[in-house]
């Protein structure tokens, strides 16, 4: 009987959709025969007498998670997220270079350094992108330090505020949508579908208004009611990733299909599997095979 790690912490059993996706995961995983344990991070040496580990806390390569997954990899311990994949996710500039390097349609983005953040530059920006402009720090997530700038100086202070984490910062033309589509991708097929409604007050999934997080609302699609094309970039933009979990939000705007960024970790807990029941049962699947 094999054992499966599902790594969390404090943060993640503090919230009530998290803790019943992971309640999901764990039956299904008993019910394929599998035994589960729950793994915090001070039970990290534990990960080794895994069969298989998924993580369930947010990766960063500067995290635990990370530390998870590098662990599980060195005992050649399947994992979902791979630390490859938390490294290029983790760092918006090299995750948009793969996608970048494989072709995949994205909006036109620039990669500044901070030695080229002077006005000429930024006007220049503005004429080659247009207005407004989307300002990302490459660690970004959750859509924070995520900033929409409608001219120079806004650009270069915000430019600025993110430099210091970064000496480079992702610059990309906006794309206007009232919704994005989240392409769940496990292994180069796909996993899910669900579309994201951006909330009228802010031009991201999730953002601060007012002293208060607003979220986006979140309805599972069936893949008959959703483009084929955007179907296909989804999966082509997580292939250009690697071949693990991937959640790829693609906005569609006029039928141009574009990828705004890859999740590894992907959310599977706000409904975004209503209409694709056997989502952890592929996930386990995957990870310990029969």
């Amino acid at each position: 009987m094999s054992r499966l790690g599902i790594f969390v912490d404090r943060k993640t059993l503090s919230n009530a959709e998290q803790l019943g996706a992971l309640i999901r995961c764990r039956d299904v995983a008993e019910n394929l025969g599998h035994n589960v344990d729950f793994l915090f991070p001070v039970d990290i040496n534990k990960i080794k007498k895994m069969d298989a580990l998924f993580i369930r806390a947010r990766t960063d390569p500067m995290n635990v998670t990370y530390v998870a997954a590098r662990m599980a990899s060195s005992h050649n311990i399947p994992v979902i997220d791979d630390p490859q994949s938390i490294q290029i996710c983790g760092d918006k500039i090299n995750m948009y270079s793969h996608l970048i390097k494989n072709h995949v349609a994205l909006p036109k983005t620039v990669f500044l350094s901070r030695h080229d953040l002077n006005a000429e530059c930024v006007t220049n920006l503005f004429a080659e992108l247009g207005t407004p402009l989307i300002v990302k720090e490459p660690s970004t997530s959750f859509s924070l330090r995520v900033e929409k700038v409608n001219d120079v100086e806004s650009f270069i202070r915000v430019a600025r505020r993110f430099n210091r984490l970064s000496d480079w910062i992702v610059v990309q033309q906006y794309i206007e949508s009232k919704y994005d589509w989240r392409v769940g991708v496990l292994d180069g097929k796909l996993l899910y579908i669900c579309k994201y409604t951006i909330p009228s007050v802010t031009f991201k999934i999730q953002a601060s208004v007012n002293g208060h997080i607003v979220y986006c609302g979140v309805e599972s699609v069936p893949p008959e009611a959703v483009p084929p094309h955007v179907i296909q970039l989804g999966i082509d933009a997580a292939n250009a990733i690697g071949h693990g979990l991937y959640g790829v939000d693609i906005k569609n705007n006029n039928g141009d299909a574009c990828v705004i960024e890859v999740n590894d970790n992907p959310s599977i807990e706000s409904g975004e599997d209503d209409c694709y029941p056997r989502v952890f049962e592929q996930i386990v699947h995957h990870l310990l095979p029969a």
